[in-house]
């Protein structure tokens, strides 16, 4: 049988693995290990950030090794999952679909997303869970005419204890994960492999033969007829330019920034999150309980079952890149622009909700979703194959986006992931 090695066990990974192994041999390659739901007590860390001892976002990689963090020129706060699932642990499990750029090279994914609904479990029965505070940020959003809309989620409601740690890895199994996936490959026969960091792909006589990757002090190397990169929008680019491929340099990151307001009772840090969502010209505004502001961020001072917080994803300008670990990203003026909009309409949430306007605060703008470095373009919508790739090495995972999505990326990433597979299939 044919060899296949992917690269990553997120979104597009896990998905690639699942749908290859039977037609090949698969390897899925982790550069993390298994992954672990953040166990640290949060009302011991709240003494800490009391006391002043929680200064840099970055220290939550120290308690949390399956969160990588990183740091961009201007200060916002890069971070990806590092563990067998990727980030698809640390998400929220929305199950969105946002193809439309796609669709326009088209690229026609409704088989795939199709079959994602008849695998993967999909309902908004959390809107039973809701807590009063977020019912009536509901029917704010509706009053000021954003029509939300309850986010569909990933997972089994039923499982919920309404913890609130979704982005700190599910603790009872409620939430949908790409580990799910990648056990479904691993009981056909697939292999798992973690610790192994890919440096490059090997590549002879314009074919991939394989990767070079290190695990522990050892480079190694592994033979394959099919490679898939799907290390994410970080780590795929660098992968390709560590192998000689060039990538563009239009990275985008989905910026994110949480303005939030001292609440009583509204115990949002004990919500799923990201329960509903307004779709914007430009962003989205949803209600989320944003840790690494919460711990870090010296003006959020209040308690965390008095704070609630209403979050901006932007659909950021694709300028930027990744050179090694550098991540060279930074807010454009338009950006910013979309950012200092959307915050006078939190503001407004929060007043209505009941907050003070002299406790609405600004977090820390952070970003989650990069890809875009190596655009899927209308020419490659037949093969999903840029041409700047080697014959047999593809790519599954958000670095074929053509432009930002400004909205959670997994759904969209496992369907085209599932097409990239189909079309290896047939090689």
């Amino acid at each position: 049988m044919k060899r296949a090695i992917v690269v990553g066990s997120g979104a597009g990974g896990a998905t690639v693995a699942k749908e290859l192994q039977g037609a090949y041999d698969v390897t899925v390659l982790e550069e993390g290990g298994e992954f672990r739901p953040f166990g640290a007590n949060l009302s011991r860390m709240e003494i800490l950030k009391r006391l002043g001892l929680m200064r840099n976002a970055r220290e939550i990689t120290l308690l949390f090794r399956e969160m990588k963090t990183r740091k961009t020129d201007d200060r916002a706060i890069m971070i990806n999952g590092c563990g067998l699932g990727g980030t698809t642990t640390l998400a929220t499990g929305n199950a969105l679909r946002m193809d439309h750029d796609l669709k326009a090279l088209r690229i026609d994914l409704d088989p795939e997303f199709e079959e994602l609904y008849r695998e993967v479990p999909v309902s908004t029965d959390h809107m039973k869970r809701w807590r009063p505070a977020t019912r009536r940020a509901f029917s704010v959003f509706r009053e000021m005419n954003l029509n939300p809309h309850p986010l569909p989620k990933m997972g089994d409601n039923r499982k919920c204890i309404n913890c609130g740690r979704c982005v700190l890895g599910c603790p009872q199994g409620a939430k949908w994960d790409s580990r799910r996936f990648l056990n479904d490959a691993v009981r056909k026969g697939a292999r798992v492999m973690t610790g192994c960091a890919v440096e490059s792909v090997i590549v002879q006589g314009g074919r991939a033969r394989g990767v070079a990757f290190k695990k522990g002090r050892h480079t190694l190397q592994a033979q394959a007829d099919l490679v898939v990169l799907a290390a994410g929008g970080f780590g795929t680019p660098a992968i390709l330019n560590r192998t000689g491929v060039e990538c563009r340099d239009r990275l985008f990151v989905d910026h994110v920034l949480t303005i939030a307001g001292r609440l009583p009772g509204s115990r949002q840090n004990n919500e799923i999150s990201m329960p509903f969502a307004a779709q914007r010209d430009g962003y989205i505004l949803a209600p989320y309980f944003d840790y690494l502001s919460y711990f870090f961020n010296r003006r959020w001072k209040f308690r965390a079952g008095d704070t609630y917080g209403i979050m901006i994803k932007i659909a950021d300008e694709c300028r930027g890149s990744v050179r090694g670990t550098k991540i060279e990203k930074v807010l454009t003026r338009n950006d910013r622009t979309k950012l200092d909009e959307a915050a006078t309409v939190c503001a407004e949430i929060l007043w209505r909700l009941g907050v003070r306007e002299r406790d609405i605060v600004r977090g820390t703008v952070n970003a989650g979703h990069p890809g875009g470095m190596l655009p899927l373009t209308a020419e490659d919508a037949g093969t999903l194959h840029p041409s700047a790739l080697p014959e047999n090495l593809y790519v599954a995972d958000s670095t074929l986006f053509p432009s930002s999505l400004g909205n959670p990326p997994i759904f969209t990433i496992m369907a085209l992931a599932k097409r990239v597979s189909r079309v290896c299939r047939e090689l």
